[in-house]
């Protein structure tokens, strides 16, 4: 297969994974299509992969996945695959003005093609795999090529191909983040609005809750939701009658889990002042007017830009970069390459109207 992948030109690639039933998000299934072939491939009898990374490292072969985020991600992780030649059908998609970008609905509005998805979200760990899911895993890749072949057509008709192909280039080189040793609290939702004590308490269940799902080999969602663990690290409960105070919090999990989740919150009541956790603080940046004016003048501008290119705003503009650009205050467009996240396409495109507007 590895030898047959290198002659193409292109190949659609997925892959199915794990993330919903167990701790350690693992690749279960690698899917690839040529225009006249489909494979799936089983990493867990296959454990070694090395035989496709040249033909997924080598910039010729087109490699065309849909949303490829995470895929990029886990295959690196699991593999030590690195995509090059990497074209993303949901990212052309957004670059068409096409208000739906989910595969199911593209296939369906562009190809007449109807995939049922309710396979996406099943345990693909599992062996063996029904003929159902095996059909649904083909489907997810077998329409790519033609998916990717018309959206080419369009984006070269708009002028707009190296755009996509530059933000295709710098998702192919993303990379799984490493959390080392730093506070579960930071990638928690709404941990900076809690008081010390309280943030104190959100560590301490955070920490079992991952432990607990290590050993259980569970997503950690599974063993307690984010949901309740917020209401518990701002309600502070000392006693079992609290507990049935906590939104989201069943019976059934506050007879299982309640005396582990006062436990928890007691020890963490119990620890002196000055050993409280506290959240980082972003320290606001004084803007001065002439800035605000700047940062409200492009967002008119990019406002009025999207309409005209019918694209989404975020698309012609981040409001982290406009933010940046505001703050430089580019005079002419070598003042641009020194911004941080600015695409080349975008300064190319609309250099001369954003130093002409500031």
């Amino acid at each position: 297969m590895a030898i047959e992948l290198e002659k193409e030109t292109a190949i659609a690639v997925d892959l199915e994974a794990d993330s919903l039933f167990h701790y350690r998000e693992q690749v279960c299934l690698l899917q690839i299509s040529t225009p006249s072939e489909n494979f799936l491939v089983d990493p867990f009898v296959l454990k070694n992969l090395s035989p496709v990374s040249p033909a997924f490292a080598n910039p010729l072969v087109k490699k065309v996945f849909h949303g490829a985020d995470n895929d990029i991600r886990s295959l690196y992780r699991d593999f030590h695959i690195e995509v090059n030649g990497l074209f993303d059908t949901q990212i052309a998609a957004r670059f068409l003005g096409n208000g739906e970008t989910g595969l199911a609905g593209l296939l369906k509005e562009r190809l007449g093609v109807l995939v049922d998805k309710k396979f996406q979200k099943k345990d693909w760990s599992k062996r063996p795999l029904p003929t159902q899911m095996l059909d649904y895993a083909v489907h997810d890749t077998s329409h790519l090529l033609g998916l990717s072949a018309m959206f080419e057509k369009e984006l070269r008709a708009k002028s707009r191909l190296s755009w996509v192909e530059e933000e295709c280039e710098l998702l192919s080189k993303v990379r799984q983040d490493q959390r080392g040793n730093e506070p579960l609290f930071l990638r928690f939702k709404g941990a900076g609005r809690l008081d010390n004590r309280g943030l104190a308490i959100l560590e301490s269940i955070l920490q079992w809750r991952d432990q607990r799902a290590k050993e259980r080999n569970l997503p950690p969602f599974k063993v307690l939701g984010n949901a309740p663990i917020m209401e518990i690290a701002k309600s502070k409960p000392r006693s079992k009658e609290s507990l049935e105070a906590i939104a989201g919090l069943s019976a059934r999990q506050r007879e299982k889990l309640g005396t582990s989740i006062l436990k928890r919150a007691e020890e963490a009541m119990q620890l002196p002042e000055a050993g409280l956790p506290t959240y980082p603080k972003t320290k606001r940046q004084e803007v001065d007017a002439g800035v605000s004016r700047r940062v409200k003048a492009l967002k008119a501008w990019r406002t009025r830009k999207a309409k005209e290119m019918d694209l989404d705003r975020s698309l012609v503009c981040t409001n982290a970069q406009i933010q940046s650009i505001a703050l430089i205050s580019p005079r002419g467009q070598e003042d641009l390459k020194g911004i941080a996240g600015l695409r080349a396409w975008q300064r190319k495109l609309f250099g001369g109207e954003i130093c002409s507007l500031l």
